[in-house]
């Protein structure tokens, strides 16, 4: 029995070391091109029809705001076309009728694109937007995002060839500060936005459009099969495909669109869900095109990567359930050697640390505060791991599922109040908080272990474990009490 509880173990390890020491690549290739910047024709004339696109679903709360910025963008009127593609079932539909039509008399090209029923999702309403759309460009903007007025200025001047496909800008995050939950998810994006977006895209490997917060050339969309809606990451899949078509993509880490994050756990899980599905889903069906295309092989490694990183979380969860026994293991038997050769390990734990410091370095001045939060978003993930190990699970088994969005809220400032938001009754409690609650006392059984056995090096993980499952169970319940209280 403890051969068996070794050998998982190293073999869990080694996955996710494999994947944690990936870092080092993406840090070798950022100093390599540390001083590469994307081309820009800064000469260009804004001549060209733009379709802008809002996909919305019930989103009473931000929908006015977006429109309202959407229209402040810095644009001839007569190239611009804006599309409102409604699928919504509640008041917003009354909402956004009233908006447009305020909005048509001041002279804008803007129509309301109401679906009776959601076929295709985000997916189902750009693609039948895109049918009807009048522009060579079509930006995208999901609701809670507010484009800055230049934003088309700035990212049309970057489709500097007829071979550029897509332009994508950064998150910025307006209520970073708003909570300790929206602190840890900013300095994860980062990792994302700041590191492996811009050094992918300058090492020439695939990167993705964010499903917002960029433009695309109308026929690289239409050349690519346009958007399909067999994943739940339709941003990611349609990405692969159309750079597989020799499209070329650009990323511009230095100009951002403003957003708002999840402060509510149970909708970040939700998000979370969805997109740890939905790129296991577009692994699956991209991966064969890669291997069996002609692009060259280091890009056809970095793809693999990039497309399967998720795959991370069911090995995350055994290793917290093998962290236990072994504490008792190794104090009951010789298995010096064993453990010996595990202290290679901590080599993921420094190349993931590198790896978000150099991410805040990038782009914030306050970036030795910020790091101070890597170990709580070490826990967070780690208190995560059941439930995307579920969504991994499902996206392997080819389960389908509903696009559940993520609820909007309107909040900004560290006194605006999110409980009152009458879409967080969509989010439920289900059985995995229970599983997530009963990790956390699991855990602690490793972290007093640790202490009696004084085994001080195992102590840290045991720790991170307790308390990113307490942490994300506990939230989820106090969350959902506080939203049925309002």
């Amino acid at each position: 029995m403890d051969q068996a509880v070794l050998i998982l173990y190293f073999v869990s390890l080694s996955i996710l070391m494999i994947f944690g020491c990936h870092g080092f690549v993406m840090l070798y290739y950022y100093w390599k091109y540390s001083h590469q910047h994307p081309e820009q024709n800064k000469n260009m004339v804004y001549d060209k029809m733009v379709t802008i696109q809002l996909p919305l679903y019930n989103e009473l709360y931000v929908i006015e705001r977006l429109i309202n910025a959407v229209c402040e963008i810095d644009y001839p009127k007569e190239f611009l076309e804006i599309q409102v593609l409604d699928d919504s079932t509640d008041e917003t539909v009354q909402i956004v009728e009233k908006i447009v039509s305020e909005k048509q008399k001041l002279g804008f090209d803007i129509k309301q694109i109401h679906r009776t029923d959601r076929t295709g999702y985000k997916a189902g309403a750009l693609k039948a937007g895109l049918k009807i759309s009048k522009g060579e460009y079509v930006a995208i903007f999901d609701a809670d995002f507010i484009p800055k007025k230049d934003f088309l200025k700035k990212t049309l001047s970057y489709f500097t060839n007829d071979r550029v496909g897509m332009v994508q800008t950064r998150w910025e995050h307006l209520n970073e500060d708003y909570s300790m939950l929206t602190k840890i998810q900013a300095l994860a994006l980062n990792g994302h936005f700041v590191m492996e977006q811009p050094v992918r895209n300058k090492a020439g490997f695939f990167i993705n459009f964010n499903g917002t917060g960029g433009v695309w050339k109308k026929e690289c969309i239409e050349d690519a099969g346009n958007w399909h809606s067999d994943t739940l990451t339709e941003d990611l899949d349609l990405s692969y495909r159309a750079q597989l078509r020799g499209w070329r993509f650009v990323f511009l880490r230095d100009f951002t669109t403003p957003s708002e994050l999840p402060m509510e756990i149970n909708a970040l899980k939700a998000q979370q869900f969805r997109w740890t599905k939905g790129a296991v889903e577009t692994a699956k069906k991209i991966l064969p095109a890669v291997w069996k295309s002609d692009i060259p092989f280091r890009i056809k490694l970095q793809s693999t990567f990039h497309l399967t990183n998720n795959i991370v979380f069911p090995f995350i969860l055994l290793a917290a359930i093998l962290n236990v026994p072994l504490i008792f293991i190794k104090n009951s038997g010789p298995h010096d050697v064993f453990f010996n050769v595990m202290s290679i390990f901590v080599l993921a734990f420094i190349s993931s640390f590198l790896f978000y410091l150099y991410a805040q370095k990038a782009v914030n001045e306050d970036w030795r505060k910020k790091i101070l939060f890597f170990p709580l978003f070490m826990a967070g993930s780690m208190g995560l791991a059941f439930n995307n190990s579920l969504a991994v699970i499902e996206g392997l088994l080819d389960r389908k599922s509903s696009f559940v969005r993520t609820p909007k809220f309107k909040v900004v400032e560290k006194n605006d109040k999110w409980n009152k938001n009458k879409y967080l009754g969509e989010l439920k409690i289900d059985a995995a908080v229970f599983v997530e609650l009963m990790l956390a006392f699991y855990c602690l059984i490793g972290v007093v272990a640790s202490i009696y056995f004084l085994e001080l090096a195992a102590l840290p993980f045991h720790l991170l474990f307790f308390v990113g499952f307490s942490s994300v169970s506990i939230l989820s319940i106090k969350h959902k009490l506080d939203n049925l209280k309002a």
